[in-house]
């Protein structure tokens, strides 16, 4: 872009900027000393409200930037991702919504600690939970660094670095300061821009073809040099080797099932005051997701028709620079005033997508890393015979043991109040980290880092919360083992798998000790997962399995009887 050109970009992303941080600091002025206003926001939500805050949740960078790349590049199969992320939706609508907002108070540890050893299930869950933030966050943050590289002229270096330390400080200060109400309103106004954006490139692109779809999809095979391959499956997974046809296998697997284990996916159902209001949101979130994934096959195929996608994959190779290409082009060219503002009002909005999903993500590794690690760490086990830990009575009689606090917060005092601290803390903490890491990772394709993080959610912490909901003898050492050995086994076949090594789009591509030769784990660490909560429940001493407990559960689940 031109001087000029880059001026303009920047004026948009400061007002991105200067919204963001007027939210905050207006979320900022209520009270935010307990936890139900850090974390739930006060569940003053509507289901309105709270399905398009899910929405601009879910509908991240990876949708926007990347799935769109994937189509660009790979045709059918860069379509997977599209379908996988919409598929997911029905499945947390039919099993997952309304039972973990009655379970539940603010994470997943509280829907399975219920009924389980507090202590070891919290921490297992909190170390699952934010391992797959920060692998989502890492996502964000690359894309971020795509973005503002390609628009201000740098493909790397510098400019890159500054883009990823201004978002992750940025959201950081946002988390702190305004908790989940700032989160909730900053992902509602993404959600309106992105599908506002989003619908308007597509009628831009389908105005250049009359409406033909069928012109559209014949023109991006024609230009992407692949010609009928490119609508058709196996330019991306059809190689010659076996494994590259399970990998879209181990990829839809993971698409569908992870949305169900994503921790701030999953809290958002816990900011709305009811189960019906729960179920609601969910319907909400599924017919804007719908919408929107169906348009990035449009935005995809258009970017390999209109840029052509050897021009895209020379922008990117990662295909990240797909959307921005495509806008340029609609408004006229990069070089014209037209194309440089659409491009650049399209940028904002993908960094104004960017910075929603990351305050998420944030918020829900700092909600884990307070009250399962620090909480589990610091408060003494509860003793056995003793009820939920929102009620301060045992079967035998009133009096409580000393030393032992319940998990809930007594009018923002005490226990509650030094919890929110500590979760303002782990975001420093957690943002730093994710910084960090994904310098490393500029490389990849966000929509790629995202399949990654929802493999290990749908290894780590799918198979504990349908164990804990639906299987009356699970217990606490089942529920540890499918933790660790869902969330060991992700990350180890992700770090032996071709994404970090043996190759010149890895993390370390002078290396190779690629001995996994799939590029997504799910295939083979989703039902490791499974199988580890199933052999540590039938290994549990007889009897373990706490019948009064899971009753107790089950009840809350299906009725939300007790559900605060």
């Amino acid at each position: 872009m031109s001087g000029s050109h880059r001026m303009l970009a920047l004026l948009l992303f400061g007002i991105v900027v200067v919204a963001t941080l007027a939210i905050t600091r207006w979320a900022g002025s209520r009270r935010q000393s307990s936890p139900e206003e850090f974390y739930a926001g006060g569940r003053l939500f509507t289901p309105m409200e709270n399905g398009f805050a899910i929405a601009g949740d879910y509908m991240s960078a990876a949708a926007f930037l990347g799935t769109a790349g994937l189509i660009a590049l790979y045709g059918y199969d860069g379509m997977l991702y599209s379908v996988g992320f919409l598929v997911a939706w029905l499945f947390v609508l039919l099993l997952v919504a309304e039972l973990v907002r009655n379970c539940g108070r603010f994470t997943l540890a509280d829907v399975i600690a219920v009924r389980m050893r507090e202590r070891p299930v919290r921490i297992a869950l909190g170390c699952s939970s934010v391992t797959v933030s920060v692998l989502y966050l890492v996502a964000q943050l690359v894309g971020a660094g795509s973005l503002v590289a390609l628009l201000l002229g740098g493909h790397g270096g510098a400019v890159r670095t500054w883009t990823v330390l201004g978002v992750g400080a940025l959201m950081t200060f946002s988390i702190v300061c305004g908790g989940m109400r700032a989160t909730t309103w900053i992902q509602i106004g993404k959600a309106l821009l992105l599908m506002g954006g989003a619908l308007a490139l597509c009628v831009l692109v389908l105005l250049r073809f009359g409406g033909d779809l069928g012109a559209l999809l014949s023109s991006a095979a024609e230009r992407s040099g692949h010609g009928k391959d490119f609508l058709a499956p196996g330019l991306r997974y059809g190689g010659a080797g076996w494994y590259t046809r399970l990998d879209v296998l181990s990829l839809g697997l993971a698409l569908m099932l992870g949305t169900a284990g994503l921790p701030h996916i999953l809290a958002r159902f816990c900011t709305v005051p009811t189960a019906r209001a729960a179920r609601r949101s969910a319907v909400w979130a599924i017919g804007l997701v719908g919408g929107f994934y169906l348009m990035t096959i449009v935005l995809g195929a258009g970017a390999a028709a209109l840029v052509g996608t050897g021009a895209v994959r020379g922008a990117d190779p990662s295909g990240n620079a797909a959307v921005p290409l495509l806008a340029a082009e609609l408004g006229g060219g990069v070089d014209s005033t037209g194309g440089a503002a659409l491009a650049a009002l399209v940028a904002a909005v993908a960094f104004a997508t960017i910075l929603a999903v990351v305050a998420g993500l944030t918020l829900a590794a700092s909600a884990a890393a307070a009250r399962d690690l620090y909480g589990a760490l610091t408060r003494r086990e509860r003793p056995e015979g003793w009820l939920r830990e929102d009620r301060w009575r045992r079967e035998d009689g009133p009096r409580r043991p000393r030393g032992w606090e319940p998990a809930v917060d007594q009018g923002g005092q005490g226990p509650g109040r030094r919890e929110v601290t500590v979760a303002r803390v782990a975001a420093l903490v957690v943002g730093a980290v994710a910084v960090g890491v994904s310098l490393l990772a500029q490389q990849l394709n966000v929509a790629f880092l995202v399949g990654l993080a929802f493999a290990v959610a749908a290894s780590a912490n799918l198979p504990v919360l349908l164990y804990g909901l639906f299987w009356r003898r699970f217990t606490s050492r089942g529920a540890v083992w499918s933790v660790y050995g869902g969330l060991t086994a992700a990350v180890a076949l992700m770090v032996l798998s071709p994404v970090v090594s043996g190759g010149p789009q890895a993390l370390f591509p002078g290396r190779d000790f690629a001995y996994f030769p799939l590029e997504n784990p799910g295939l083979v660490s989703v039902p490791l997962g499974f199988l580890a909560g199933w052999l540590g429940t039938l290994l549990s001493r007889r009897g373990s399995a706490d019948a009064a407990a899971y009753a107790e559960a089950e009840v809350r689940s299906l009725t939300g009887a007790g559900a605060v």
